[in-house]
């Protein structure tokens, strides 16, 4: 008995002194982190910004495409080049000048001053008040607004402006690389043709460069009318005279007397088709009606005539005396 109560007491004294060394070096160990960021938070924060700034330059070479020992990475060899972007430019614009044909010589002397030339023009010249004109100006990009601003203020009053733009520069790239493919191409056939040996092998190769030069050809009209559309903006310009109608919302009243108008408008139309259409009628009728006057007088007279003969000779009138005995 006495043995087992001196190996309990001795337990219970070896676990007392187990826990109170780890109570302690629990203690001792929390008490430096304690000290760093309650008892000197100035040095605490003061580090803080170091920290990140040498994390900062760490990380740069990294997010640039290069690792932190100078080494090269698969990123670090590609080059980004900006590409000049391939803008069309085409706008529309309806002036009302008071002489449209004076108008025009000053619209073609502003649009060559500016570096353009006239590719289009249809004229109407029904009347000095009802003429009209249409333009086609192309205008180098640089002079367009100044150009077209000139236009709407000098030949007149402008009625109507309509821009807008197109941007090509993928569709030139395209139509560039697909033209590099069939210039290589078409070398690589030639260059089988002169190894050809026997006629089917030529005659096939032939084919194929015949095909291929097509195409070539066909990429090359792309380029240079793409090319053609963004060196030179599109202006279509129409001039109409002082009293010359125009469809569109700024020349229509609205409400009663544009019923009014509208109906005034039919009107006039349709006596105009009417008239028209009695001058082409007329030289025919005039043509006609002796020749109609003659049929009908002679069938008329035909129709007496036979009804002349068909009639029954007179008989006996009724009462009278029989026929007489032999």
């Amino acid at each position: 008995m006495r043995r087992m109560r001196y190996g309990i007491a001795l337990s219970a004294a070896c676990l007392v002194t187990l826990l109170g060394g780890c109570g302690g070096g629990s203690l001792s160990a929390g008490a430096p982190a304690m000290d760093s960021t309650q008892v000197r938070p100035e040095r605490y924060k003061a580090s803080q910004p170091q920290a990140r700034a040498q994390s900062t330059e760490q990380s740069r070479p990294q997010a640039d495409g290069g690792s932190g020992d100078g080494g090269d990475s698969v990123v670090s060899g590609v080059k980004v080049t900006r590409q000049e972007r391939q803008v069309i430019y085409t706008g529309s614009m309806t002036v009302r000048a008071e002489r449209v044909s004076t108008a025009v010589q000053q619209a073609k002397q502003i649009v060559t001053a500016a570096g353009g030339h006239l590719s289009k023009e249809e004229t109407n010249s029904a009347d000095a008040t009802e003429d009209s004109a249409m333009l086609e100006f192309k205008i180098p990009p640089a002079k367009y607004a100044e150009v077209a601003g000139r236009l709407g203020k000098d030949l007149g009053r402008q009625l109507s402006m309509n821009q807008g733009t197109q941007d090509v520069t993928l569709q030139v790239a395209d139509v560039e690389s697909r033209l590099k493919s069939a210039q290589q191409s078409l070398e690589s056939l030639r260059t089988l043709l002169k190894k050809a040996e026997t006629i089917g092998q030529v005659l096939q190769v032939e084919r194929e460069i015949s095909d291929r030069e097509a195409d070539l050809e066909s990429l090359q009209a792309q380029q240079k009318e793409l090319a053609a559309q963004v060196a030179m903006a599109t202006l279509t310009l129409r001039l109409v005279g002082p009293v010359a109608t125009v469809a569109g919302p700024d020349e229509e009243p609205a409400g009663f007397l544009g019923g009014l108008e509208a109906g005034w408008g039919a009107l006039v139309s349709f006596v105009k088709v009417a008239l028209t259409m009695l001058g082409a009628v007329l030289p025919w009728v005039v043509v006609s009606l002796p020749l109609l006057a003659l049929v009908i007088h002679l069938v008329r007279r035909d129709r007496a005539a036979r009804g002349l003969v068909a009639a029954p000779p007179p008989g006996p009138k009724p009462g009278g005396p029989g026929p007489t005995a032999a």
